[in-house]
């Protein structure tokens, strides 16, 4: 992956260390005004050294202390500040749940209007967590795609779409959590991390952090080899990666409980494919009914309240363990990307 960086190359020094948040790494994100700068606390999020499993060095990265509760604040902060700076008053995005609630709170605390769809069968937690943010919410159809048509329809000319991978700032929210990694590890790359995997600003955003960190020369470590793990109810990178193609078909009839992974054709599923083999990493389909058994587990090694999208990792993690992919000796990152709160669990 080529990184172009204009100007004199930025050094570790320039991370602004008193800043317990993604704004810490403001040297290597597009530059916002400190006036426009919508934070509500985000990134920054604890590191869990888990121990030994049957010799991997296991860790967690718990995104469930994000402002919202998951992931997604990283890329909403850096979408609506910039959104608020270039003169933005609406944004509408379709949501399977927890991006929906933290546009509507970083939409709120920027003064933008924030239109959100969402599928009709979402658990209500995430319609009323939403609302409660003062979000125009509208349920359409039963999948995210849906949902999306939905909103191409209703979809006003003021209205800035803030869908995945519409525009460049989610991804470089996304990517502070690679740049955390690495910088919570004492400057050093994981060997594995394992992302359970919908639409794909994650993943992608993760390796775009590795790859300028090592043109940086901010950490010499080797890659990591990056994991994609989908349910067997919606696989299609997974299907995709394993047939050596280069872009995925959609998926029909996808349905599973880990509603952030419900994205039958996601659009960045060929730049998910191009960081699976650049990365030398795989992809793991896991059975949809180990999922809810699989949320135990991971929540006494990772003493947090996961959701079932981190469950899908955890099979996947385990799949890999005992497939010898991942080997004693190698350490391994697992975001726990949401809180099962919402899902009622």
């Amino acid at each position: 992956m080529e990184i172009i960086w204009p100007g004199k190359l930025p050094t570790r020094e320039a991370i602004d260390i008193n800043l317990s948040s993604l704004w810490r790494y403001e040297c290597v994100l597009s530059p916002t005004s400190e006036e426009q700068r919508i934070t509500l606390g985000e990134g920054w999020t604890p590191f869990i050294e888990a121990g030994d499993y049957r010799g991997i060095s296991l860790c967690f990265k718990d995104e469930t202390k994000n402002p919202s509760g998951s992931f997604k604040d990283r890329g909403m902060a850096v979408a609506i500040s910039k959104a608020k700076e270039y003169g933005v008053k609406e944004i509408c995005l379709p949501s399977a749940g927890n991006a929906g609630v933290a546009a509507a709170a970083y939409g709120r605390e920027a003064g933008v209007v924030c239109h959100v769809y969402l599928p009709g069968r979402i658990p209500h937690a995430f319609v009323k967590e939403t609302e409660n943010y003062g979000a125009d919410v509208r349920l359409a159809g039963n999948t995210l795609a849906e949902s999306a048509l939905r909103m191409q329809e209703e979809k006003e000319a003021a209205w800035f779409d803030l869908s995945t991978l519409r525009e460049p700032f989610r991804v470089e929210g996304k990517k502070t959590l690679g740049y955390e990694i690495a910088e919570q590890l004492g400057w050093h790359f994981p060997d594995v991390v394992i992302y359970p995997t919908g639409g794909g600003t994650g993943l992608i955003g993760m390796w775009k952090a590795f790859n300028e960190m090592r043109r940086l020369h901010w950490v010499e470590d080797e890659l990591p080899r990056m994991v994609v793990v989908q349910s067997s109810e919606c696989a299609p990178v997974v299907k995709a990666f394993v047939e050596g193609r280069d872009r995925c078909q959609p998926w029909k009839k996808g349905h599973t409980a880990a509603l952030g992974l419900n994205s039958p054709d996601p659009i960045g599923g060929s730049w998910m494919l191009k960081v699976l083999r650049e990365s030398r990493g795989t992809a793991v389909i896991v059975k949809e009914a180990l999922i809810q058994s699989a949320l135990d587990e991971v929540a006494q090694a990772s003493g947090t309240n996961p959701s079932p999208e981190v469950g899908v990792a955890w099979l996947g993690f385990q799949q890999l363990t005992g497939s010898g992919w991942i080997r004693p000796g190698q350490k391994v990152v697992i975001p726990v990307t949401g809180s099962g709160e919402r899902y009622g669990l």
